[in-house]
């Protein structure tokens, strides 16, 4: 059993730069893929980042395409988010995923976070 706790969100003005973190604890991380959602509110939860076991494959969804990092240190167990150039639209829940048991974009990952809010004022 894998338990993921996301920190880090907060409020921010649209231009600005947040960095989620998400640790893991109970088992190590590092033979699990992971993937970070989102949910806006009233919206469904959508795909945001995915990184593959050692961190060698990444993908991106296309609205945060070349803004937000996703990275990881499995001696730390712990998986990262980087987000630059923050828009409104950018204002949601953040999840944190581990263990992808069919595509990486979709919601079926054996492991959740609780999430952590980012709000971001235009």
């Amino acid at each position: 059993q894998v338990q993921l706790v996301e920190s880090g969100g907060g409020l921010v003005q649209a231009g600005d730069s947040l960095r989620l973190s998400c640790a893991a604890s109970g088992r190590t991380i590092s033979s699990y893929a992971m993937g970070w959602f989102r949910q806006a509110p009233g919206k469904e939860r959508e795909f945001v980042a995915y990184i593959s076991e050692r961190g060698g494959t990444t993908y991106y969804a296309d609205s945060v395409k070349g803004r937000f990092t996703i990275s990881r240190d499995n001696a730390k167990n712990m998986v990262y988010l980087q987000m630059n150039s923050l828009k409104p639209e950018d204002t949601a829940v953040y999840y944190c995923a581990a263990n992808p048991k069919t595509g990486y974009y979709k919601l079926e990952y054996n492991y959740w976070g609780q999430g952590t809010q980012v709000t971001v004022s235009s």
